[in-house]
């Protein structure tokens, strides 16, 4: 009888009816708002905590006693999500009182930059403590943040296996699929009875998290195809896994990109998916809880980007690293500003004769930047689903352009009704009308190019995205609009 498994490390696996109940459950969100108010009556108490030293009165120490349970009671993504709320010093009482053996899983599920205050703020013992728990592909995601020392003295705890698990996970990029893969899982070969394989799994206490299919592979590892579980069940015993299982696998290769693998997994459905190298062979597995995470890092880092941060930030950041963080596209929106204020200064003179036009160009600018905003959320979108290539873009630039000359039409015609009612003038109404239509066109062209020009550069098309467009609208908005009043007005 020839079936494999990789034994699964299920010590530390959560209890998923646990999760189950403390999510449907309403107290969740009443005992964070406690814990931040507990940890506001306890912050003056900070260094006391911080030392081990008993708190003397009695109502402080009741405070501290009910913080203490509240925490032991909740799932270490929730204790995650605590942490992110609040400023450092009550953080910093929060992380004291966590459990010891739930410090790794909480350091997987909070952001980035708190991960990092966390790391500092523990010594060596406590971190190798923390991690020691951890699966292999969890350690290697942790290991970038980890003081070398800490990872290599990790590392001479785990066996030979594990120790080449951890190493290959870490030599892939942060978005290869190889980075994030799962080295937990069940294979077994085609050569044996469908109640054969239920024997052998009915030895495990339980299987690896959202274990889905079971991947059957050759003598020499080679992937075959999968056994879905729910076929496994209702197969007659005697069948054999040859003739049960499905060879039409979606599989990837540790290379791939993980925002492409996350599109897969949405598009056709997927728990999981085996990995393999290119021979063939199964190293891993990815999982849907990972793809659920980079999806929502991509939707946030797009929603960075086109703020212009650079990265994510600790709500509760030092003020000079904010200042670091957002600086850049600060300075390059100055410098757009300072461009449109120099464009308005250019006619200065037709602004004096006609002062309606102070009050009607930042109309004209702001419905600009409006439906560039519109046309550049969709093209970024569209990217980020795999929904465009480059070929497109000719195709989807007529389209916008489409929609922008007749939202300018419709548009720009209410407002130079508008205008010409209100300063009794028809031209400034006309120049309304044209002003308005050019910069939707100008918009919709922009819109397209810029996350365009950025993809073909190799940058994130959402980089910027917001600040360029309307960078663009406004100075664009008063040229258009000015230069056309000073042309037919004067």
């Amino acid at each position: 009888m020839s079936i494999e498994q990789t034994p699964p490390n299920l010590d530390n696996t959560p209890d998923n009816d646990v999760v189950e109940d403390r999510i449907s459950d309403d107290r969740i969100s009443d005992d964070i708002d406690r814990i931040h108010a507990l940890c506001e009556i306890l912050e003056p108490s900070f260094e006391q905590i911080e030392a081990g030293v008993p708190i003397e009165d009695e109502s402080l120490r009741d405070k501290f006693t009910e913080l203490t349970v509240l925490l032991a009671e909740l799932h270490p993504a929730d204790v995650a999500a605590v942490l992110e709320s609040l400023p450092p010093r009550e953080r910093n009482i929060v992380w004291l009182l966590v459990a010891p053996e739930d410090d790794g899983e909480v350091l997987l599920e909070v952001s980035d930059a708190v991960r990092e205050t966390l790391i500092e703020s523990m010594d060596k013992d406590e971190l190798l403590a923390a991690v020691d728990d951890l699966d292999a592909d969890e350690l290697a995601e942790l290991a970038d943040d980890l003081p070398h020392q800490v990872v290599y003295e990790a590392l001479q705890t785990r066996d030979e296996e594990e120790r080449e698990q951890v190493k290959a996970a870490m030599s892939y990029e942060d978005n290869q699929v190889g980075a994030i893969m799962d080295f937990e899982l069940v294979s077994i070969r085609a050569d044996v009875a469908c109640e054969v394989v239920l024997r052998y799994l009915r030895r495990f206490d339980s299987l690896p998290d959202h274990t889905d299919k079971i991947f059957v592979v050759d003598e020499n590892d080679v992937l075959q195809g999968v056994l879905p579980i729910r076929k496994l069940l209702v197969a007659d015993p005697e069948d054999m896994v040859a003739d049960v299982m499905a060879t039409d696998v979606v599989r990837f290769r540790p290379e791939d990109d993980v925002e492409e693998a996350a599109q897969a997994f949405e598009r056709y459905d997927l728990v999981t998916a085996p990995v393999v190298d290119e021979n063939k062979k199964l190293i891993g597995r990815i999982t849907i809880d990972e793809m659920v995470d980079v999806i929502r890092e991509e939707s946030e880092a797009d929603m960075f980007n086109m703020a212009g941060l650079q990265e994510e930030e600790d709500l509760f950041a030092p003020i000079w690293d904010s200042v670091k963080n957002r600086w850049m596209w600060l300075a390059i929106n100055l410098c757009t500003a300072f461009i449109a204020s120099r464009v308005i200064g250019a006619f200065e003179g037709s602004i004096e004769k006609i002062v309606a036009l102070a009050a009607l160009m930042p109309i004209v600018a702001g419905i600009g930047g409006n439906s560039g905003n519109q046309t550049i959320t969709m093209i970024v979108r569209a990217m980020a689903m795999g929904q465009m290539t480059s070929t497109q873009a000719g195709r989807l630039l007529k389209k916008e352009v489409g929609v922008a000359l007749v939202n300018g039409i419709i548009w720009g015609t209410v407002m130079g009704v508008i205008s010409w009612l209100l300063y009794g003038n028809i031209g400034i109404g006309l120049v309304m009308v044209a002003a308005m239509t050019l910069n939707l066109l100008l918009a919709a062209t922009v819109g397209v190019l810029i996350p365009v020009m950025m993809d073909k550069a190799g940058r994130d098309p959402a980089l910027g995205s917001s600040v360029l467009i309307t960078a663009v609208t406004d100075s664009g908005g008063f040229l258009i609009f000015l230069g056309l009043a000073t042309m037919f007005l004067l």
